[in-house]
């Protein structure tokens, strides 16, 4: 497993990283969360070697960070923010550069190259420089290094920064897929990502961990978990739906006729509601249950806010 414990940061009498502490087990895909400024990619870089701790301790695998570097870093894939590549090499002349430096030679040489640039589909650009490729290719090139060695464990800032909603959809299909026997860390500001592909996440704001949880629930920690939407062709009686058991209180959306009625703290309001349309004999256009909202407990979480 990975395991971080009272890591801590300064520059100067700028504390970055505070005390912060969690484990991470094989088969996880951890969300590194966090506003920008809040310490994700310090953290990165001290849990792969780059840059030392004021204090405190980081494991991969049973190896000390501090004291075993390269014997750590050997079960690590990284694909670091802004995914820096040698922007005058060729994308197959950069990865058998890489496979090189990683020790390897020959037959297996080029088996790990066609293996990575098949798993991020590369085949077009082989040929071309780093520097005429565009933002995403330069991260999908990013990422075929980071797991061209076959790591035991994956870290990965901003993976899909920059990707199109095809490519974004295939990476994470690939992370799933390599998490089924690795360890995954993704830091990322975008929330949907959590939700996509992770089983686990940990928040930080000013350097502190504020949250470890699987992201279902967090999103139960939202005033909107639970809440119902409908969209309707005329006007609803919004005091009789404010009215139903479990009901906290009702929201007016636009366009027109459409509203959110939130649940009390775990209650399910859904069955009410249906029963209240169908006796009205109401036209609903729309009808949605929210499982929550992670961009409002996140800024909670981040805000120093009460949940």
């Amino acid at each position: 497993m990975i395991e971080i414990s009272n890591l801590t940061k300064r520059f100067a009498q700028h504390t970055a990283v505070d005390d912060l502490s969690f484990q991470v087990q094989r088969g996880e895909v951890l969300g590194f969360l966090g506003p920008n400024g809040a310490g994700k990619s310090t953290t990165m870089k001290m849990l792969t070697g780059f840059l030392a701790p004021t204090s405190g301790t980081a494991s991969i695998l049973g190896h000390d960070i501090r004291t075993q570097t390269l014997q750590a870093q050997r079960q690590i894939g990284y694909l670091p923010e802004g995914a820096p590549c040698y922007g005058d090499m060729t994308v197959r002349g950069f990865l058998e550069f890489i496979a090189e430096v990683r020790g390897f030679r020959g037959a297996d040489k080029r088996q790990r190259v066609e293996a990575a640039v098949d798993q991020v589909e590369l085949e077009n650009v082989l040929r071309q420089s780093i520097e005429t490729l565009s933002k995403g290719f330069k991260r999908r090139v990013g990422l075929a290094q980071a797991i061209l060695h076959d790591p035991q464990v994956l870290i990965l800032d901003e993976p899909t920064d920059g990707l199109d909603p095809n490519q974004k959809h295939q990476v994470r299909q690939l992370i799933q897929g390599l998490a089924q026997d690795k360890i995954v860390i993704i830091s990322t500001h975008i929330l949907e990502e959590v939700s996509a592909v992770c089983t686990r996440a940990v928040v930080i704001a000013q350097g502190r961990l504020v949250a470890d949880s699987t992201p279902l629930e967090l999103e139960s920690r939202s005033k909107y978990h639970q809440a119902v939407t409908l969209v309707s062709d005329g006007p609803m009686d919004d005091v009789a739906l404010a009215a139903l058991p479990g009901v906290a209180g009702v929201e007016f959306n636009e366009p027109e006729h459409s509203l959110t009625l939130l649940a009390q703290p775990g209650q399910v309001i859904f069955p009410q509601v249906s029963a209240l349309i169908a006796q009205h004999g109401w036209v609903v256009k729309e009808l949605d249950v929210e499982r929550g909202r992670l961009d409002e407990v996140f800024r909670n979480l981040t805000r120093g806010e009460s949940l």
